[in-house]
């Protein structure tokens, strides 16, 4: 598990937008939903591709490859070609700093 990792300022990623970093040599997303934070694993699970590029639509996001739809929140898949959760990460926010970590 490793330490949390300082993503933005809290006012740099507006309601709507999105950050992708690496975290522990893992690509992750991290959106702000309406002012609250969430990351996901940035690997649809589908077929391995980017899925941050996709169109959110509320907190769900559809991969631009073939269409899964996935939450955001929680990581839960919503429609196939997709079986398999996206993973979630951790994400706080202190000193106002958006941070997550790898909690895998």
């Amino acid at each position: 598990m490793s330490d949390w990792i300082e993503v933005c300022k809290v006012e740099d990623l507006k309601p709507g937008q999105h950050v992708v970093v690496e975290v522990d040599g893992t690509e992750v997303a991290v959106f702000n939903l309406d002012g609250g934070f969430y990351a996901i694993e940035d690997v649809c699970t589908h077929d391995g591709a980017e899925i941050a590029s996709g169109e959110v639509e509320g907190d769900v996001i559809v991969c631009p490859r073939h269409g899964a739809r996935f939450c955001i929140k929680t990581g839960e898949v919503l429609s196939p070609p997709a079986y398999e959760d996206l993973h979630v990460f951790p994400v706080r926010v202190k000193d106002g700093m958006v941070q997550v970590r790898d909690d895998r």
